[in-house]
């Protein structure tokens, strides 16, 4: 599965400009269904699980966890995709309908508040004009965030410090996501920033 059984678009749905027209963010919105996001989701953290930060940004608070290797199992009942970790730590991500169960069902209006309302691959631009950051959002039916993960940064380090000289072979992730998901080709852009600014990202 990829971009084209989707009919995804490979152009941004969205490019947000500043006062002075330079680019600061585009956006590529993706299908909120569970038969999509199922295996979107796998594949980011099955595929790519090494170098991802992921976790909710909420007013208030930014959560960016390394996963502590890689998952052993994925599963998906009652429209929770569930991640597990050798370690026993997982989470669970409300990606299609909650039904509940026959004693306990799910109402109605519960239910849509917990399945995505709006789901993007995103890529945000430096004031230099060129991109620093590249990943993916999520939020729920009542518009509030579910999860964000950011793929590995050409500009940070494994240990999330910032890079003295950027490694563009961080741009993997990227660019192995955007080709499948997006249909989008290699772009030089993606290599032309020169820093990261020392600040929340």
């Amino acid at each position: 599965m990829d971009a084209n059984d989707w009919s995804i678009s490979a152009a941004p749905s969205e490019t947000i400009t500043a006062d002075d027209g330079r680019t600061t963010r585009e956006t590529w919105r993706l299908p909120t269904k569970e038969a999509f996001l199922d295996p979107f989701l796998r594949d980011v953290f099955e595929n790519h699980w090494q170098g991802i930060r992921f976790g909710p940004i909420i007013e208030g608070a930014a959560y960016e966890w390394k996963c502590p290797g890689p998952p052993t199992k994925i599963s998906l009942l009652d429209g929770y995709l569930t991640v597990m970790f050798e370690n026993g730590g997982h989470f669970h991500l409300c990606i299609g309908e909650n039904h509940g169960s026959q004693s306990h069902p799910t109402s109605l209006e519960l239910t849509a508040r917990r399945q995505p309302s709006k789901a993007q691959i995103f890529r945000g631009f430096g004031p230099d004009g060129y991109p620093v950051t590249w990943g993916f959002e999520m939020w729920n039916g009542a518009h509030e965030p579910m999860i964000s993960i950011f793929f590995p940064n050409p500009f940070i380090e494994d240990n999330d410090t910032l890079s003295e000289n950027p490694d563009f072979s961080r741009l993997t992730t990227w660019r192995e996501i955007s080709n499948r998901w997006l249909g989008r080709e290699k772009e030089t852009i993606d290599e032309l920033g020169q820093a990261i600014q020392p600040r929340f990202r």
